[in-house]
């Protein structure tokens, strides 16, 4: 095993800094990271479904930060600001590079990615671990560039991701398919290629034994055939079935009705232009024999007869109202009949695949008795909480077990595929010793023979059923608004709703939640893993495991933003019943482990306070004990995510997120570096508006020498004064967006402040890390102060003036007053292009107001505001280009780094009195690292005209 502690530093020494704790190309990262929410194909994401995770973009560039040197640490090979710098900003264009997703298998990139990670590691890079491990995308990201990757996860669902993705890969790396021919059809089986290969051969084979077992359930339907314009013709066809619609039920209360009343949420099936169609309840009389009063369905498909969001649906928040005598019922009585009897169900519509289009129909009494089938034995059983409301719902309403939230139909067709997979695993082991492959030791014993290969595709398979749940259960509802419409799944957010009017997908139509489309994606996932390096993943309570010799990256749970156990019981009851032969320890529990699972649940831990407390206590001995055998030549990183109602009342400076900085100074860890990483926005940053918040932070952090001093407030003042300072210029070279810049500078703050054993107060008690926060802010806008009065002086008269009056049209006189000290006249400052003057009025030039004609090589008075807003307007509404053509234009004339800061300056200015101009700035901001590498390849108009008389 590789080992934590031989980077290449000479042992006594002072740790070399890397660059995550020094500057990083943050824009790009987090507009990776965004991107990234669009990819699925071949996107881990797709292997099964889990909740948070981080962006893969964000976990590779943080790991590679993480390890690698910043030029600062290299004097003799860097010696000058500017020769730092430049080998500063060499590494950022890996970074770059490494975090476009279309990258993912340059192995050229990866290649130089790995050498620059092993020359600052000594040849010897540390191995990392997640402790948290979740979804998988850190100890991925860390197997993709060449690490020794270990995971541990208290709950069993996330570790069986981690095995899928960073253990079982490298087993077999290079080992050609066993399925019966398919080794012939390639030459070159790299990397999980031929493993890949049989999960799709063994998957097809299975979705075609299902259907000769299943498909009996899921009758075609009779949709009119269409003529060349559309036009009805009188004949009818077979259509294969998409989903069927349902409606919850409940005897009416209303003595004097009785009806078995549906519970429908909306009556809308779809809602495109010139496709409408909607449900249309009718109450019918008939004899006993016909079912008596009941209400009918049938399709309409006028849009001016459609609901109304008066009349959309029986349900509302609070109460649902009858359709046949409009009595009130509220929900209470709905949830004591549900408990007491169950909630029935009826159909209301089926969707048939029509010719290039869906076909709504009315329900018939074939498709009606086709849902009719016996419960099949065997079914998940296990009771589902009933105090913790991301579950609570299904007990609520009469669904006390995880088998009750399927309809019998759904249970007969994921009982036969969790069969299926036993059946698959024998095939594969008949498959594999007749292609005379060696035997061996069984997967979970660490085997690499037939048998453990047997059980590898057999995990696969089973991780592809336990896929399909999410969109096979009775809580998935049906999307008017999508298209033509479409279904949307059990987890369409990280909480179970209650859904009243459900869709029932056809597992065999070739649509969302067909078997034949969730393979794929587990496919193309294997196919583009790097299965070179080691992996290892493990079940273990973060509190209590080992952490020798291991480097640490991890994403860990946010007090209660997810019931990670709860919820991925939903997954665990298929996969114990579809895996438990290959994985006995890993599934060895009827549920996923709850007791020690650190997340602040109140009715697990007495309260909302005593849950706050669990949490706390727990996260801070999880790296208290971390910090035991912490090697002091690496930064661990930890990525911190807020919660949304944090976000939105208090922002970064929220008590929660000073508890949580307060945890980690405590555990006896330096904070060296804070990046807020977002996944949230779109488009350019102007588009994002200005007050925007990170969706997390990364922090990193070195463990505290246990001889550090104390020190006072005023030495601590100091200290931060001057490294804030000098950490600046370099934060900025990463091109930060200036909304950005405020929670980056926390980093060296905290640097300084927790390096200290304690900061003691005037009062001789301990400095807290909230008045630490507020002190930071502080000097960063002391800083801001000192550098405006080395502007030029038409910069300093703007920035009095926007501090004064904003974009208020003022008197001449409130003009001349400020200008007067600082040199100046009015009409000079005007004659700069940055100010109106006119009739005894003033007013400063709003950036979207200047001119876009404006030549700077005919500009004889520059000023850095002026300078700053062109610049801004123009990457705003003309882009990149232009910008950089005018930064070409201005270069040599004004100092690009002053423009850069004056950049942020007034965003930081704007923020809360002009959004949408301070919004400019940002954009300008973000984009400075692509508006300045672009302008040196631009050749200026004024140097052109000089030496070849072109004409511009």
């Amino acid at each position: 095993m590789n080992t934590a502690v031989q980077p290449g530093t000479p042992s006594g020494s002072v740790p070399r800094r890397k660059l995550i704790e020094v500057s990083l190309p943050l824009e790009d990262i987090n507009a990776e990271s965004a991107r990234e929410k669009s990819i699925r194909h071949g996107h881990p994401s797709t292997l099964h479904l889990w909740w948070a995770r981080r962006p893969l973009a964000a976990a590779r560039a943080v790991l590679f930060a993480q390890l690698v040197d910043d030029p600062s640490s290299h004097p003799e090979l860097f010696a000058t600001e500017e020769e730092q710098k430049k080998e500063r900003e060499r590494l950022h264009r890996i970074i770059r590079r490494l975090v476009v997703w279309e990258n993912i298998s340059d192995e050229g990139l990866y290649r130089e990615a790995r050498e620059e990670i092993f020359k600052s590691t000594g040849g010897n890079p540390p191995a990392i671990l997640d402790p948290f491990a979740g979804g998988g995308t850190i100890p991925l990201e860390a197997q993709r560039l060449g690490l020794e990757s270990h995971a541990s996860d208290l709950n069993p669902v996330p570790v069986l991701i981690n095995k899928a993705l960073i253990e079982i890969p490298p087993k077999f790396s290079g080992m050609p398919p066993v399925f019966p021919g398919a080794a012939e059809e390639r030459f070159d089986w790299q990397r999980a290629t031929g493993l890949a290969e049989d999960v799709r051969r063994y998957g097809a084979w299975m979705r075609d034994r299902a259907e000769e077992r299943i498909g009996h359930l899921y009758p075609k339907a009779q949709v009119p055939v269409l003529g060349p314009g559309g036009e009805p013709t009188g004949k009818t066809m077979n259509a294969t079935v998409i989903a069927w619609i349902w409606a919850r039920t409940v005897i009416c209360p209303n003595p004097a009705c009785g009806i078995r009343m549906p519970l429908v949420r909306s009556w809308w099936l779809s809602k495109k232009k010139g496709k409408e169609a909607y449900v249309v309840p009718k109450v019918a009389d008939g004899a006993a024999t016909l079912g008596g009063r009941r209400v009918e369905f049938t399709i309409g498909h006028d849009p001016k007869q459609g609901p109304s969001k008066l009349n959309d649906g029986t349900m509302a928040r609070s109460a649902a109202h009858c359709v046949a005598c409009a009595t009130t019922v509220e929900l209470k009585y709905i949830r004591e009949e549900a408990k007491r009897a169950g909630l029935d169900s009826v159909l209301m519509a089926i969707v048939a695949e029509g010719q290039r289009q869906r076909i709504y129909l009315a329900p018939t009494p074939e498709h009606q008795k086709a849902a009719q089938v016996p419960q099949p034995d065997a079914v998940p059983d296990q009771l589902v909480p009933t105090r913790n409301h991301d579950v609570d719902r299904l007990p609520m309403y009469g669904m006390p077990t995880w088998a009750d939230a399927f309809t019998n139909r759904q249970l007969t067709v994921l009982t036969t595929f969790t069969d299926l997979v036993s059946d698959a695993h024998k095939r594969i082991l008949a498959d594999a010793t007749a292609a005379q492959l060696p035997h061996g030791e069984r997967l979970e014993a660490g085997g690499t023979g037939i048998e453990a290969y047997a059980d590898a595709v057999a995990t696969y398979l089973g991780m592809a059923v336990s896929n399909t749940t999410d969109d096979h259960s009775s809580l998935v509802s049906w999307r008017s608004s999508h298209g033509t419409g479409a279904t949307r799944s059990t987890f369409a957010r990280q909480a179970i709703p209650m859904v009243w009017d459900y869709a029932e997908a056809n597992p065999l139509s070739g649509t969302a939640g067909d078997f034949s489309n969730t393979i794929p994606g587990i496919v193309a996932t294997l196919e583009r893993l790097d299965a070179h390096a080691s992996g290892e993943a493990t079940q273990a309570d973060a509190s209590s495991r080992d952490y020798t010799n291991l480097l640490i990256s991890t994403d860990p749970p946010y007090y209660d933003n997810i019931g990670y156990s709860d919820l991925s019981d939903f997954f665990y009851v298929w996969l114990r019943r579809s895996l438990r032969s290959i994985h006995p320890l890993l599934f060895g529990t009827m549920l996923v482990p709850k007791a020690e699972e650190l997340v602040a649940n109140p009715y697990r831990h007495g309260g909302k306070e005593k849950a706050e407390k669990f949490f706390e206590a727990g996260f801070e001995n999880v790296f208290a004990r971390a910090r035991q055998t912490a090697s002091p030549d690496y930064p661990i990183t930890v990525f911190y995510a807020f919660k949304q109602a944090e976000l939105e009342k208090e922002g970064v400076a929220s008590t929660g997120w000073s508890t949580f900085l307060e945890g980690m100074v405590r555990s006896g860890w330096t904070i060296t570096a804070t990046w807020p990483v977002r996944s949230e926005r779109g488009g350019r940053m102007i588009a994002v508006g200005t007050n925007a918040l990170a969706s997390s932070i990364v922090l990193a952090l070195r463990p505290r020498e246990t001889t550090a001093p104390a020190t006072d407030r005023t030495g601590f003042l100091t200290a931060l004064h001057t490294e804030m300072d000098e950490a600046l210029p370099r934060i900025r070279e990463g091109a930060i967006a200036p909304a950005d810049l405020r929670q980056t500078i926390l980093g060296p703050g905290m640097a300084v402040f927790s390096r200290f054993s304690r900061v003691l107060e005037d009062d001789g008690s301990t400095m807290s890390v909230k008045t630490a926060l507020a002190l930071i802010n502080q000097t960063f806008d002391s800083l801001q102060n000192e550098h405006d009065a080395e502007l030029d002086a038409d910069t300093r008269f703007c920035l009095d003036w926007f501090r004064s009056y904003g974009w208020d049209t003022r008197p001449y006189g409130d003009a001349e007053s400020l200008a007067m000290p600082l040199g100046l006249s009015v009409d000079g400052i005007a004659r700069g292009g940055t100010l109106t003057s006119g009739a005894g009025k003033v007013a400063l030039i709003k950036p979207q107001d200047l001119d876009p004609r404006w030549d700077p090589a005919h500009d004889d008075r520059l000023s850095l505001w002026e300078v700053t807003c062109h610049l801004a307007r123009a990457y705003a509404t003309e882009g990149r280009e232009e910008a950089a053509r005018l930064m070409a234009e201005v270069k040599g004339r004004v100092d690009m780094d002053e423009v850069n800061r004056l950049a942020t300056r007034l965003y930081e200015l704007m923020e809360s009195q002009d959004s949408s101009t301070a919004g400019l700035f940002n954009g300008l901001g973000g984009a400075w690292a692509d508006v300045s590498a672009t302008a040196t390849t631009i050749r200026p108009a004024a140097v052109a005209e000089m030496l070849f008389g072109e004409e511009i």
